[in-house]
């Protein structure tokens, strides 16, 4: 069996039968992380396969794997199109992202992406980028924070949460994880400190890395990379990316607008797979925590646009 110290892969069979791999195919794997999903992916590919993983993260980049059907490419999943082509692939055969932050960031205090240890208020995935968690608890105004942490983590509190940060920063400067969980700390709901905490957090980095615009860039690019028959599989982790994911396999956008055809069918490039999104099993939850809160969706590229 094999292990993964940088980072477990996340329903990694479930993932496997979605992308249902051709072996002579091409595939791109747009969160490489530990390489956990790639390798199996690999063990699927014969020798005319071939195989495109995308990451941002320097550290995951010490990670590429060396085999020849592969190819890692440092850049954001939001240039799929532009680096496939590139490589002269305009067309492909599967399409995995796994959007969980890995365990090697979370595990990696200096990240700043664990509640758990005291670090540099960080979370940027890419660390090229100049944004940090810092910057914008010190800078953006009251209204900015109440907007992020209402639409990004979907506090009743937000009001609350950014008037307390605004006022706690005119006497000192927040820097570090625990400078900022002390200010947060008396809003959370007693016995449920660290629920409030990660969702504090999965606002920041929302922010910090622009994930949300990202993953729309993304989402909206597949389609068209896609062949007829080749699969896009999805895992996300939170109510927000969810909804963009589901409502561009229903509608081929991700708002969710639905147009139909003369006969009254809902046209999208894709056909649902997944008509409720696979979640992880009780085993795997035991063994990985973190896949508690993953769901998985999977939709097949079809032609005419018509949603079967």
């Amino acid at each position: 069996m094999q292990t993964y110290s940088y980072h477990i892969p996340v329903m990694l069979n479930e993932a496997l039968e979605g992308l249902n791999i051709n072996p002579d195919g091409v595939y791109v794997d747009l969160t490489f992380g530990g390489g956990g999903h790639s390798r199996a992916i690999l063990e699927r590919l014969s020798s005319c396969g071939e195989l495109y993983a995308f990451d941002k993260d320097e550290d995951a980049i010490k990670n590429a794997l060396d085999d020849e059907r592969f190819c890692l490419i440092h850049d954001d999943y939001t240039n799929i199109g532009k680096q496939l082509r590139l490589y002269r692939k305009t067309k492909v055969d599967g399409i995995l992202a796994d959007l969980g932050i890995s365990s090697h960031q979370i595990d990696e205090a200096e990240r700043g992406f664990s509640t758990n240890k005291s670090a540099p208020l960080d979370l940027r995935m890419d660390r090229r980028n100049s944004l940090m968690a810092s910057d914008i608890v010190n800078t953006y105004d009251k209204e900015q924070l109440k907007f992020i942490f209402k639409t990004y983590a979907e506090l009743s509190n937000s009001g609350l949460l950014a008037d307390r940060i605004v006022r706690q920063r005119e006497e000192k400067s927040i820097e570090t994880t625990s400078d900022l969980i002390e200010i947060i700390e008396p809003l959370a709901l007693k016995g449920r400190e660290n629920k409030y905490y990660a969702k504090v957090f999965q606002a920041l980095r929302i922010e910090v890395n622009n994930e949300l615009k990202n993953l729309e860039d993304m989402l909206l690019q597949c389609a068209s990379l896609l062949k007829e028959g080749g699969r896009l599989v999805i895992i996300s982790y939170h109510s927000l990316e969810d909804r963009l994911v589901k409502n561009l396999l229903k509608s081929g956008n991700t708002q969710g607008k639905v147009e139909k055809d003369f006969y009254g069918n809902v046209i999208s490039p894709y056909k649902i797979i997944t008509r409720k999104p696979l979640q992880a099993s009780e085993e795997e939850i035991m063994n990985n925590p973190r896949s508690r809160s993953a769901k998985l969706r999977v939709g097949e590229k079809i032609g005419g646009g018509n949603n079967g």
